[in-house]
C-alpha cells in the first residue's frame, strides 16, 4: 500500500480535489472531486517528486524535471489522470 506523502495532500488542496489512497491494485491514489472518483494515478512501481525528495533535492529537482519533459502536453487536458498525476505526484 503507498503511503501518500504531506506533499500529495497540499498539492491536491491546491486544485480542490480529496485524495484517498487508491483501491486499485497498481495504482498509488484516487483523486476525487465533490464526491465523484475522477482519476486513479500514479503506478506502485515507479518512486515520485515526494519519494525523491526525501533522499535527496537536487535528485528531487532533476527526476521531476525529467518527467516533466516526458508527459509534456498532459498538463493542457485538466482534469485528465495524466494531469492529476503530473500536479500531485510531480
Amino acid at each position: 500500500m503507498y503511503f501518500i506523502q504531506p506533499y500529495s495532500y497540499q498539492q491536491a488542496k491546491r486544485l480542490g480535489v480529496l485524495i484517498k489512497p487508491s483501491t486499485i491494485p497498481g495504482k498509488k491514489i484516487d483523486v476525487y472531486k465533490d464526491d465523484e472518483k475522477v482519476a486513479s494515478i500514479g503506478a506502485t512501481g515507479y518512486a515520485d517528486y515526494p519519494h525523491y525528495l526525501k533522499k535527496d533535492k537536487v535528485l528531487a529537482n532533476k527526476r521531476r524535471r525529467l518527467y516533466h519533459l516526458r508527459h509534456k502536453g498532459e498538463a493542457d487536458k485538466v482534469g485528465s489522470p495524466g494531469y492529476y498525476a503530473l500536479k500531485i505526484l510531480w
